[in-house]
């Protein structure tokens, strides 16, 4: 009985080191730089699967990516989906408000 214990125990502390929970962020708790990150990666393991294959196409791709008027359209899409994940915190803070007023009456 008593290894058992001991046993349980051990067990409980190895999974307790090994996952924590300081790491791990719920979707209210992102950065909006984390948001924005996402499409960067995509874009960037795009690139080195086709230059390991099509070097010029890759080229061709990052020449593409250079242009001004590609960079405009990423610049504009990065300040509204900045506003939109502004409105999205204040939307998930009215959400709480509501939530501990109405429902659980704090």
């Amino acid at each position: 009985m008593l290894q058992s214990r001991a046993l349980v125990i051990a067990l409980i502390l190895l999974l307790s080191t090994t996952l924590p929970e300081v790491q791990s962020k719920s979707i209210f708790e992102k950065d909006r730089r984390d948001l924005l990150a996402i499409p960067e990666t995509i874009a960037s393991y795009f690139y080195e699967a086709v230059n390991k294959v099509y070097p010029k196409v890759s080229q061709f791709f990052l020449d593409t990516v250079q242009s001004p008027t590609v960079i405009a359209a990423r610049q504009r899409f990065a300040k509204e989906a900045t506003k939109v994940s502004i409105m999205f915190e204040q939307l998930i803070e009215k959400i709480k408000n509501l939530w501990y007023t109405r429902v659980l009456g704090y």
